[in-house]
C-alpha cells in the first residue's frame, strides 16, 4: 500500500534545520505502519518504541531529560548501537507518556542530529490535559485516510494515477468512466486502511463493512475509555447525528436535531473531542468571500464531515447493490456522501473547509477555497447535473474570476466557470497553488 505522504517524510529527512516529527491524525489511519515503512526505505537502522506496552522505556522518560542517557537507554533497548545519520528513532503512543512528548524539545536543542518521528492515538485531546508541549521544537504532518488517488494506487491503477496528474483532461475525459467506476467503490470501501487491504485482497464488500462497523465500534468504545465522563453520551449523540445532519439540504449542523431543545454550549466540548481525536472535519460559514476567509467566518454555523466516506456509508448502512445502480450511490443521503468525499479530498491537500450561505438562506456555495492569492467557490452535484444557480448567482454578486463545478459531468470550461469531474476537484485546485 503507497501513502503520498511518504515523499513529505523524504523531504523531511533532507531539510537543514530538520525537527523531531509529530505525525498526527485519528486511531487506524496507519500511522505506525508509515513511520515503520519510512524507516525501511529511507534508513539503514529503525528503532521502534512503543510507549503503549513497554514499561522499561516508559520508565528511562519520567527520570529526567538528559538525552545523553535516553539515547543509551535507547541502544541498550535496541540490543545494539546506532549512528544518528543512518538511524530513525520511532517514539509510538507518546501520548501515554507526557515526558516523552517534552523530551522532544531537548532532543531539538541539544541533538538535532537525530530523526525522531513520533505519533501517537488522542494527541490532540492529551495536550489538552497539561502536557508540556514542546511549542517551535517541532515540525508537523497529518495523516488522513486514504485519498482516491491512494486508492487508485492500491488498486493497482498507478497509470490512472499519472493521467490524473498530468491535468490532460481531454484524455481524462476519455477515461472518465474507468474513474467514476473505481469512485463509486471508494464511496463504499472507503480510506481506512484495514477496510482498503481486504477489499484489494478478497474483493469481499461483505467483509469490508465488517470491518467498517468495527471500527465505528471502537470509535465509541473510545469515548468511554477517554473521554470525560460526563461529556461521552453528548460525544455520542453528535457522533451518530452526522449521517442525518448531512442528510439535510442544506447539510448545516442543528444543535435542535440532537434533542429538543439543545444548545450550542452544551455540545461544544464534545464537538471539540472528536475535532481532536481527528474523528470529524468542520467546515464553517463565511459571511463573505473576503481575504483571509477566517476573517469573515460566522462562528454560530459549521458543518460536520465524518473523517471517512467508507465508515459514513456504513453508518447509514448502505448496501452494496447500490454499487451496481450506475449512479444510485451518488445520490444516496441527498448528495450527503458526494459532499463528503470533496470535503475529505479538501482536507488531505491541506485545504480549511469554509462554505458559504446567506443570511436569508437562499443560496449556498458547497465549498469556498482560500489559495495564495484568490478565493475560489466550488458547487459539488452528485450527478451529471449542469444547473449550478447558487454558484452563479454568487460570482455575479462578488465578481469572481474563478469557479468550480464538480460533478459526473466530464470536463469543460464555460465562460464563467470550469467544471470538474469529482475524482479530479482537489488535484484540479492545485493549479492555484495552494
Amino acid at each position: 500500500m503507497e501513502r503520498l505522504l511518504l515523499e513529505q517524510l523524504q523531504k523531511w529527512k533532507n531539510k537543514r534545520n530538520r525537527k523531531p516529527l509529530i505525525i498526527r491524525g485519528a486511531r487506524q489511519v496507519g500511522k505506525t505502519w508509515l513511520m515503520r515503512e519510512f524507516g525501511k526505505r529511507c534508513f539503514e537502522n529503525t528503532v521502534y518504541i512503543s510507549f503503549d506496552n513497554n514499561e522499561r522505556m516508559r520508565n528511562v522518560f519520567e527520570l529526567d531529560f538528559d538525552i545523553r542517557r535516553i539515547i543509551s537507554a535507547l541502544k541498550i533497548e535496541n540490543g545494539k548501537a546506532f549512528e544518528a545519520e543512518n538511524t530513525l528513532l520511532i517514539f509510538d503512543e507518546v501520548q501515554e507518556v507526557p515526558k516523552a512528548l517534552t523530551a522532544l524539545k531537548y532532543f531539538c536543542e541539544e541533538a538535532p542530529e537525530y530523526a525522531i518521528v513520533a505519533a501517537g492515538s488522542l494527541l490532540g485531546v492529551a495536550l489538552h490535559q497539561g502536557t508540556s508541549f514542546p511549542v517551535g521544537k517541532v515540525d508537523f504532518l497529518n495523516l488522513y485516510p486514504l485519498n482516491y488517488k491512494e486508492f487508485l494506487l492500491a488498486s493497482g491503477e498507478k497509470e490512472l494515477v499519472k493521467l490524473l496528474e498530468s491535468g490532460d483532461y481531454e484524455m481524462i475525459n476519455a477515461f472518465s468512466g474507468k474513474y467514476t467506476d473505481l469512485l463509486r467503490k471508494y464511496y463504499y470501501v472507503g480510506g481506512m486502511p484495514e477496510a482498503v487491504r481486504a477489499y484489494i485482497e478478497t474483493d469481499d464488500l461483505g467483509e469490508v463493512r465488517d470491518i467498517q462497523k468495527q471500527l465505528l465500534l471502537y470509535y465509541s468504545n473510545d469515548f468511554s475509555k477517554h473521554a470525560p465522563r460526563e461529556t461521552v453520551p453528548r460525544i455520542q449523540m453528535v457522533w451518530d447525528s452526522i449521517p442525518m445532519q448531512l442528510a439535510k439540504e442544506n447539510r448545516k449542523f442543528i444543535y435542535g436535531a440532537l434533542r429538543e431543545g439543545a444548545r450550542a454550549k452544551e455540545f461544544e466540548l464534545a464537538i471539540q473531542w472528536l475535532l481532536d481525536c481527528g474523528l470529524i472535519h468542520k467546515s464553517r460559514r463565511i459571511k463573505k468571500p473576503g481575504m483571509p476567509l477566517i476573517s469573515y467566518m460566522d462562528m454560530s454555523a459549521f458543518k460536520i464531515y465524518m473523517l471517512d466516506v467508507g465508515l459514513l456509508a456504513a453508518k447509514g448502512n448502505i448496501a452494496p447493490v447500490t454499487l451496481l445502480e450506475k449512479n444510485a450511490i451518488f445520490s444516496e443521503f441527498k448528495g450527503a456522501l458526494t459532499e463528503q468525499f470533496v470535503a475529505q479530498e479538501l482536507v488531505a491537500a491541506g485545504i480549511e473547509l469554509y462554505y458559504y450561505s446567506a443570511s436569508n438562506s437562499n443560496g449556498e456555495v458547497d465549498f469556498v477555497v482560500q489559495t495564495e492569492g484568490r478565493v475560489i467557490p466550488m458547487e459539488v452535484k452528485a450527478e451529471e447535473n449542469l444547473q449550478a444557480k447558487s454558484l452563479k448567482a454568487f460570482v455575479a454578486k462578488y465578481g469572481m474570476k474563478d469557479a468550480v463545478r464538480t460533478s459526473m459531468s466530464d470536463y469543460r470550461e464555460q465562460d464563467w466557470m470550469v467544471n470538474v469531474p469529482l475524482f479530479a476537484a482537489s488535484e484540479y485546485l492545485k493549479i492555484f497553488r495552494f
